[in-house]
């Protein structure tokens, strides 16, 4: 959910796309994605953020290289067992060189883990993160300029808390879009606190804690933009809410950016394109949004931006693990309004903010979905080892898929 309450280049080179599941993970595991039938073809599309950040920079590729590490490992797993055709990971630390997404690939996604095949991905895509740069302001007005909370997102060292999308199939890299240098002062009625930050801050603020991506994906004779962000956690602030009107206008962005025409007219790329996405355009929203639509922190309405959309449908991904979890661990679940079953993160549960729907995968409306889930099996099932109570082996996240139907 957020960098304090967690634990834990364009790149592509060709690559076999090995697909199966062990009959000892058949149980939990999503059955592979179908392939070219017809006309049709199906790709899964799915979102998990693995908590595979670290404290200080460079650590990460330093586990990654060992091969062995238990929670790289287990991570792995969970990507093998539900075997996406395009997944986006939130909270991957990034290196100007890509090798930490070489190394996931090489030493951990394409080696069995625990007896499941192993998955391969023969395009990435990966960029800059606002999360550490420093800003070379006093962004939290404590006094002082510097240190994680000066950066223009939280973040202990540039990179830190990245994102990464892997696919079978081709990214169209030169035609990413990313927002990552957007300012907040340009999105027109927009709820940055200026008395909190006064003139000069709020004139360079810039709006994405991480960065906003759309990310074209050619499934077939589709090509499928991939709308992939990771908004600030609505916590962590005083009174000004700083934090929560910036998850909720984060999340705007991409609102706006469906709206094509002036609605989305003040979204400008790092390139310098401005405008949204056009209307024939198919689409998928994903990312941990850190916002659930009745509980939690969030900014009121933050998250119904995007699920009441007028081009977005929500397919509900469900699971009963979510269920179970909630039942068993009480606290400020049990005051709850949203369905557990939709839950996708297990925060803590004593005081709050209990477990939440914050990760997502929002198809466009035209789109045919075949069906949709959250990986969080029920405790004794194959699988529930991967998603145990804390120190969680793998994120306190869990992977949400959803399933379309394309033109093949």
């Amino acid at each position: 959910m957020t960098p304090r309450l967690t634990r834990r280049r364009a790149i592509a080179a060709a690559a076999a796309a090995g697909i199966g599941l062990p009959a000892a993970a058949a149980a939990q595991a999503a059955p592979a994605p179908s392939r070219r039938r017809g006309r049709f073809q199906q790709a899964r599309i799915a979102t998990f953020n693995a908590s595979l950040n670290r404290a200080e920079e460079g650590q990460l590729l330093k586990d990654l290289a060992t091969g062995e590490d238990p929670q790289i490992r287990a991570v792995a797993e969970v990507i093998q067992i539900n075997n996406p055709d395009v997944l986006l990971l939130n909270e991957f630390d990034h290196d100007e060189d890509g090798r930490g997404l070489d190394l996931f690939r090489e030493k951990y996604l394409e080696v069995p883990q625990n007896g499941t095949s192993p998955v391969h991905y023969p395009y990435v895509f990966t960029a800059p993160v606002n999360t550490g740069v420093p800003s070379g302001l006093d962004l939290n007005q404590d006094g002082t300029v510097g240190g994680p909370d000066d950066a223009w997102g939280f973040g202990e060292f540039p990179g830190q808390y990245g994102m990464a999308i892997l696919s079978r199939y081709p990214i169209l890299t030169e035609q990413v879009r990313t927002f990552q240098n957007l300012r907040w002062a340009d999105m027109p009625a927009n709820l940055m606190p200026e008395e909190f930050y006064g003139p000069e801050i709020s004139a360079e603020m810039r709006l994405s804690s991480k960065s906003h991506w759309d990310v074209p994906v050619r499934i077939g004779s589709t090509v499928l933009h991939v709308l992939a962000a990771h908004p600030t956690p609505p916590s962590f602030d005083g009174p000004e809410k700083r934090n929560q009107r910036r998850n909720s206008d984060e999340i705007r962005l991409w609102a706006d950016y469906l709206r094509p025409g002036r609605r989305s007219s003040w979204i400008v790329d790092d390139a310098g394109e401005a405008g949204g996405l056009a209307p024939d355009q198919q689409f998928v929203i994903v990312g941990d949004y850190n916002s659930d639509p009745a509980d939690g922190d969030s900014w009121p309405g933050a998250i119904d931006q995007l699920l009441s959309h007028p081009r977005v449908q929500d397919t509900l991904p469900a699971s009963r693990g979510a269920v179970e979890a909630s039942e068993a661990q009480g606290g400020a679940n049990a005051d709850h309004e949203s369905d557990p079953r939709y839950d996708t993160a297990d925060f803590g549960d004593d005081p709050a903010p209990g477990n939440l729907r914050v990760d997502y995968v929002l198809p466009s409306r035209p789109l045919q979905v075949v069906t949709s889930a959250v990986y969080w099996p029920e405790q004794g099932q194959p699988g529930s080892e991967l998603t145990g109570e804390y120190p969680f082996p793998t994120s306190d996240h869990r992977l949400v898929r959803v399933d379309l139907q394309l033109k093949a």
